[in-house]
């Protein structure tokens, strides 16, 4: 008796911790993406600048990248990089730029391949969790290149919301 309550108490706590070693997730669509990056760019076009937008999911995948036509071509690399920085290190850009100058305790960061501390990347999140982040490249600055980011955001905010 005592050893089919044994086998039964190991099984059922077997089970329990196979429970937990799976975690569900909440990704972007590739549309949701396209969406925010399409706003990003109208923003900006509105405000007379060509940029590249790049939206990526929460592992620093690029899933959607616009480039309008006059933008510089290291826009591309640099709106990827903003994205990936922001999910990456679960901070908006603009704020790791600040806590990474030089002299700080996190100034390291910057010399990271792939890593880019100037304004214009910013997380993508919803109910709590982190989906993904959007950077823009090609303003005259991190504040307008944020500011076209954020345009991004919104055009999906309500669809993201759950």
């Amino acid at each position: 008796m005592r050893q089919a309550c044994a086998s039964l108490a190991l099984l059922f706590g077997i089970s329990c911790y196979a429970a937990d070693a799976t975690h569900s997730v909440r990704l972007l669509t590739p549309e949701t993406a396209l969406k925010a990056a399409q706003a990003a760019l109208a923003k900006c076009r509105a405000s007379g600048y060509q940029v590249t937008v790049a939206v990526v999911d929460r592992m620093g995948v690029v899933q959607a990248l616009l480039r309008d036509r006059f933008a510089g071509p290291h826009s591309v690399d640099m709106a990827s990089a903003k994205a990936y920085t922001a999910v990456s290190f679960r901070t908006n850009t603009s704020e790791l730029a600040e806590a990474t100058q030089p002299g700080r305790s996190q100034s390291g960061i910057r010399n990271r391949p792939g890593v880019a501390a100037v304004g214009g990347g910013l997380m993508i999140e919803a109910g709590g969790s982190l989906l993904g982040a959007i950077g823009v490249s090609g303003a005259p600055g991190g504040r307008e290149d944020d500011a076209c980011a954020q345009a991004g955001i919104g055009a999906i905010r309500e669809d993201l919301e759950f």
